[in-house]
């Protein structure tokens, strides 16, 4: 029989959570992104717990040896599982994608019994997602097994599961030094080349392709039209989102509102998969993919799901309300997004209520 379960613990760590500073908007390189946003954040929603994702944690009951691999379920526990989107298109799947595993799912995946990592990941084009409930339940149904479950319940009043989720859509960016000395005058979001040999192409291509051509035909197109919103698709479709230097990032807005609708459709969804025990925290990312150099991460939304209250702090979602700048970086110029008059150190965070189910063990 499980122990009556003693949220309190966690409740001071989600607390607490939110109390650390977030920089959301601004291209940087994918090492800053996913160190000092992802995992600093994620590894303060569980300090102090025994952390158990390797498949041996989990052999306290086998008729073998290997039963000395197994956790002491009596330590205040958690078992954590991870997820992510990424564009389906092959130009996001090099070297972001890599990193994004070395320095996160790494840390928060599940290990096989063979040391492989085991994630749940989603390839749909755009980047989004192809259904936030379908992610959440996919996500939270593979984590725990009734039997484990019931160990680590019953084991100690503070043990919880943890839900990680990314979100990743992605932008091309090219910059043309032939041009002149001054390169920012000569950058395009929406392309890039998979090479220095290769002809600039459309990045993301299915969001490029749903404003530029749509075709109701499409599956893709309408489900990026969908996930823009259809007030964000007509003004994105017709209008251009410029920097203060003139510089068009239309479409780096729209990866961006992908990644931020996703973000709250799959909270939301999270709500109904999760029980007492629960808890999620999310992250939504657009990756901006370079030719021959190292790909930038634009951190755009975070969020936590646990003992009935869902925040959400993110850039916004009306696309005629954003603008940009560039800023000078280690000899480069880089590209921070603006919302309306929002200070991209301070965003304000949504609570959303919801009925908290219980574990029914």
């Amino acid at each position: 029989m499980s122990l009556p379960f003693d949220a309190a613990a966690t409740q001071h760590r989600v607390d607490t959570f939110w109390q650390l500073a977030a920089s959301f908007g601004t291209e940087r390189n994918a090492y800053h992104n996913y160190l000092n946003e992802l995992v600093s954040d994620r590894y303060a929603l569980i300090k102090g717990l025994q952390i158990l994702r390797d498949e041996l944690q989990f052999a306290a009951y086998s008729p073998t040896d290997m039963k000395a691999c197994g956790a002491d379920l009596s330590l205040p526990s958690v078992v954590t599982t991870l997820a992510y989107t990424n564009c389906g298109d092959r130009i996001h799947q090099g070297e972001a994608t890599k990193r994004y595993r070395d320095v996160v799912a790494s840390r928060f995946a599940t290990l096989s019994e063979i040391g492989e990592l085991k994630l749940e990941a989603f390839f749909p084009a755009g980047g989004g997602t192809d259904n936030g409930a379908t992610l959440a339940h996919v996500t939270v149904a593979h984590e725990l097994d009734e039997q484990l479950k019931h160990q680590l319940y019953a084991g100690n009043p503070q043990s919880i599961s943890l839900v990680a989720i990314d979100l990743k859509t992605h932008v091309g960016r090219l910059i043309d030094d032939s041009k002149g000395e001054d390169g920012k005058n000569y950058m395009t979001y929406g392309k890039t080349r998979e090479s220095p040999w290769r002809e600039p192409r459309a990045a993301c291509g299915a969001i490029v392709g749903a404003l530029n051509n749509y075709r109701p035909q499409n599956l893709i197109h309408r489900r990026i039209r969908d996930d823009l919103g259809e007030q964000n698709f007509q003004y994105l479709s017709t209008h251009q989102v410029l920097t203060d230097e003139g510089v068009d990032i239309t479409m780096a807005i729209a990866s961006s509102i992908v990644a931020i609708r996703g973000i709250r459709n799959t909270a939301l969804a999270l709500t109904q998969e999760l029980d007492e025990r629960g808890l999620a925290h999310l992250t939504a990312s657009t990756t901006v993919n370079r030719p021959s150099r190292d790909d930038l991460v634009i951190y755009l939304a975070r969020a936590t799901v646990f003992n009935g209250k869902v925040r959400i702090q993110s850039l916004g979602t009306e696309a005629h309300l954003y603008g940009g700048r560039l800023v000078e970086h280690a000899a480069e110029q880089r590209l921070q997004i603006r919302y309306s008059d929002w200070d991209n150190e301070n965003l304000p965070v949504e609570e959303i209520d919801y009925k908290v189910q219980s574990s029914g063990l």
